[in-house]
């Protein structure tokens, strides 16, 4: 059913937009209920970027040294760890501009909608040019911001003025006009603050949990110190290149023959299609089926390590769902492997959902007879898949790691009781992360309500 709004043409003038979608009666509605709302600007000292010195040529790239974030390190409050990067000392001391504790930090372009605090774990630490710094006036809760930008009063700003086709944007001055929603009732915003800070502190412990599975598994596999390093130059037999289907140089990077070499040293090898009881590929249903809401359409781009995340979330019809779900919607406990753009992200499913995976995505049915699926999923998120994910990729613009080469993946079979082990710390570190995801919702519904409550009065 269409939905229409008639605007005047004097408030198009006003704000310089002729876009419909600004439009949408969910956006105005929104307007209506944050108006007597201060600014974003007017709340801050200061709201500002990071420039284009991440295209410049002293930002150098490091194993270790000061984080430096992206968009995709920025989620709900918090700054997410999955395999953040770091540019050296001097690179830092170059910068203009440094994070400092209590700044909020939110993406410009791309996947909008999020907003994370700094804090002192962080530091020091610098961002590149698509994230803003949002420094607030004394006496403001940066964790208060974080939780309202998250919330669906935030997001509706936050997609209402963000332009462009492709990728969504923001600039400063839609930033600075983003309308937060403040208490007088400093009891229930110190509860919120709480909730918000404890979803922080679970989400580390989280971390550390799965970092702990991480180091056991490369202990005992003798990978702890192993450090990967591309050759330049190497040789590669004619039987070797038949073998292997491939004349690419970078299919014979010694680096990955030895990697499997001083695992195979330790450990028995299997290849994955051995441990598999089943496969199954998703469906790519069209961009034309696409819609605003609807059954999710979980895309490579909606999978990660943590589980399912809502990036850029597409959706399908319930009448389209309902026609696909016998085949392609996921089940608890299969293992869901992305073979496509990023391959290589393995995430055994914890919880129910009413959606369809693409293409892109494998379910697969592990023989648990052989290898625990928490510790399955590690390895191949672990630097043992990785590598061999990479080496099956090189050569091509657009990853596609072929069914074939899947299931010819060297899984390394510890004994079932480490196996139990490094699997129990990856389930704990999931538990945490969902118990971190908890609060954080309570803590948005908690600031959702007092808005509805206000609007009333």
């Amino acid at each position: 059913m269409a939905v229409t709004s008639v605007i005047k043409l004097t408030e198009l003038d006003s704000v310089r937009r002729i876009d419909a979608e600004y439009y949408q009666p969910i956006f105005l509605e929104n307007a209506v209920t944050l108006s007597g709302c201060p600014t974003l600007d007017s709340i801050s000292k200061r709201v500002t970027d990071f420039g284009a010195y991440s295209q410049f040529n002293f930002i150098e790239y490091a194993k270790h040294g000061v984080r430096f974030l992206r968009n995709q390190d920025i989620g709900e409050v918090l700054i997410r760890e999955n395999e953040p990067i770091h540019i050296t000392k001097k690179a830092y001391e170059l910068l203009s501009l440094k994070l400092e504790n209590g700044d909020i930090v939110i993406p410009r372009v791309g996947t909008l909608g999020k907003a994370a605090v700094i804090t002192r774990n962080h530091l020091p630490c610098s961002a590149n040019q698509n994230l803003a710094q949002i420094k607030l006036k004394r006496g403001l809760s940066p964790f208060w911001v974080a939780v309202f930008l998250s919330t669906k009063y935030g997001l509706h700003q936050i997609l209402r003025y963000s332009t462009g086709n492709v990728q969504p944007w923001l600039n400063l001055k839609q930033i600075k006009h983003l309308r937060v929603f403040l208490t007088a009732e400093k009891e229930i915003e110190t509860k919120v603050v709480k909730k918000a800070m404890k979803s922080v502190e679970v989400y580390s412990v989280s971390m550390q949990l799965y970092s702990q599975a991480e180091n056991i598994l490369l202990e005992e596999l003798g990978l702890i110190d192993f450090k990967p390093k591309h050759e330049l130059s190497y040789t590669a037999s004619l039987s070797k290149a038949s073998g292997a289907h491939r004349v690419d140089a970078e299919y014979f990077q010694p680096i990955y023959d030895k990697l499997v070499q001083q695992v195979a040293t330790r450990v028995e090898l299997k290849p994955l299609g051995s441990l598999l009881l089943d496969t199954k590929k998703g469906i790519e249903v069209g961009g034309e089926q696409y819609q605003e809401e609807g059954k999710p359409f979980i895309r490579v781009s909606n999978l990660s390590v943590d589980g399912l995340i809502e990036r850029d979330q597409k959706y399908i019809s319930e009448r389209l769902y309902g026609e696909l779900a016998k085949h392609y919607e996921p089940k608890i406990g299969e293992l869901l492997l992305t073979k496509d753009a990023t391959p290589g992200i393995a995430y055994v499913l914890k919880e129910s959902i009413e959606g369809i995976i693409s293409s892109g995505i494998l379910r697969m049915t592990i023989d648990e007879s052989q290898v625990k699926k928490e510790y399955l999923a590690l390895c191949i998120d672990s630097i043992i898949g990785k590598l061999q994910v990479e080496r099956d990729g090189a050569g091509s613009v657009i990853t596609h790691w072929k069914p074939g080469q899947i299931k010819k993946l060297q899984v390394p079979l510890l004994p079932n009781e480490i196996q139990h082990r490094i699997a129990s710390l990856v389930e704990q570190s999931h538990e945490a992360r969902k118990k971190a995801k908890e609060l954080l919702e309570e803590a948005k519904i908690r600031v959702e309500q007092m808005i509805e409550t206000a609007s009333l009065n």
